[in-house]
C-alpha cells in the first residue's frame, strides 16, 4: 500500500460522498494503491450510514472506523494513524476545504526528495474574520515564546508524512493529545507548503472561538511547564512589593508621623494574596488533573465497529 488518507468525520453526512468522488478524481489516473480511512467520531447525523454505503460500493479503497461516542478529532486522528497501512500517510478534513489534488503534490515532493520526511500545508491568507486571524497569529507567537516546542505559524493537520513519522507519533501514548505540538515535537525534516483553503462544501465549521481557545489551552498545558513556573515569578514579585510597601509604611510612620489606615490595607492585601494563591492552585490543579487522568490508563477512544479494506462484512466491538 503506497498511501493512506486519514479522514476524521464528525457530522459530515453531506460531505462524505463529494469528498470520495474528489479523491477518486485525484488518484484514479495515478495507478497506485491507496486507501481512505474514514473515522466516524460519534456523529449524530447520517455520516455512518453514508460511509457504509460507500464501503459497499468500493471496499477496495474505503476503510471505516466507527467510535462508540464522540471522542474528539485528536482521538480520530490517532485511530486513523493506527489503521493506516500505507508507506505514506495523509491527513485531510472531510469538508473539502482541503483539495485532495494537493495531496498528490505533497506526495510527489516526498517521493522526489529524501531531504524531507513530512510535507505540511499552511494557509498564507485565511478566509476568516480579522479578529480570528489576530487571535491565531498572536496565539502562535505566545506558544512559541512559552513552549519548549516550536510551532510553525498557520501549519495545519493537513499533511503527508512517511511511515517513520507516523510510527514516531504512535509511540507517544499521552491521553491529552495536541496534534500540532506532537507533529513538531517528533521532529523530522518538514517542508511547509502554502495553500489556499476552499469553501466548506456543506454544514458549519466545528471550530468556533471557544473551542479554538480550549484547543490552544491544551497546547499550553501539554507542551509547556511555564504555567507552573508562574508561581515562582508571582511569589517573587509579591514578596518584593510587600517589602517595598513595608519600607514605605515605616518611613511614613517614623519620618512623617502619618497614621496608616489598617483595615482597608489588610482587606486589600488579603484579597490580593488570596486571589494569587487560588490562581496558582488552579494551575497546579490543571496539571494534577491531567496526571490523574493519564494514570487511569483509560483508552483514548473505543471502536464500535470497523470495516477493513477488501474484507466483506465488519467486526463489531
Amino acid at each position: 500500500m503506497l498511501l493512506s488518507l486519514v479522514v476524521p468525520c464528525y457530522n459530515e453526512e453531506e460531505n462524505i460522498e463529494p469528498l470520495y468522488h474528489s479523491i477518486q478524481c485525484a488518484f484514479h489516473s495515478l495507478n497506485m494503491e491507496y486507501e481512505v480511512i474514514c473515522v466516524n467520531d460519534g456523529s449524530k447525523d447520517g455520516t455512518m450510514k453514508k460511509l457504509r454505503e460507500l464501503y459497499a460500493v468500493d471496499p477496495g479503497h474505503i476503510a471505516i472506523v466507527g467510535f462508540s461516542r464522540n471522542f474528539g478529532k485528536e482521538a480520530a486522528l490517532l485511530a486513523g494513524l493506527k489503521h493506516a497501512k500505507g508507506d505514506y500517510v495523509a491527513i485531510i478534513d472531510a469538508d473539502l476545504q482541503q483539495n485532495p489534488e494537493l495531496v498528490v503534490e505533497m506526495l510527489k515532493i516526498l517521493q522526489d526528495s529524501d531531504e524531507y520526511d513530512c510535507v505540511a500545508a499552511y494557509q498564507e491568507e485565511r478566509r476568516e474574520s480579522r479578529f480570528m486571524r489576530i487571535c491565531k497569529k498572536n496565539g502562535y507567537k505566545l506558544m512559541n515564546r512559552i513552549c519548549e516546542t516550536d510551532f510553525h505559524t498557520g501549519a495545519s493537520d493537513f499533511r503527508v508524512m512517511r511511515k517513520i513519522v507516523k510510527d514516531a507519533i504512535l509511540d507517544m501514548p499521552e491521553y491529552y493529545r495536541f496534534s500540532k505540538g506532537i507533529f513538531s515535537w517528533v521532529g523530522f525534516p518538514t517542508y511547509y507548503m502554502p495553500y489556499t483553503a476552499g469553501e466548506r462544501n456543506a454544514g458549519e465549521s466545528k471550530w468556533g472561538f471557544r473551542k479554538l481557545l480550549r484547543y490552544g489551552m491544551e497546547g499550553f498545558f501539554s507542551f509547556s511547564t511555564f504555567p507552573l513556573k508562574i508561581a515562582s515569578y508571582i511569589g517573587a514579585v509579591t514578596s518584593a512589593m510587600a517589602i517595598l510597601y513595608l519600607i514605605i509604611v515605616v518611613i511614613q510612620k517614623l519620618a512623617f508621623s502619618i497614621d496608616i489606615p489598617g483595615y482597608p490595607t489588610i482587606i486589600v492585601l488579603i484579597l490580593f494574596l488570596g486571589g494569587v494563591q487560588l490562581l496558582i492552585l488552579g494551575i497546579i490543579g490543571e496539571y494534577l488533573a491531567r496526571a490523574y487522568i493519564q494514570g487511569k490508563n483509560r483508552p483514548i477512544y473505543i471502536e464500535r465497529e470497523s470495516y477493513e479494506i477488501k474484507q466483506q462484512g465488519y467486526t463489531s466491538k
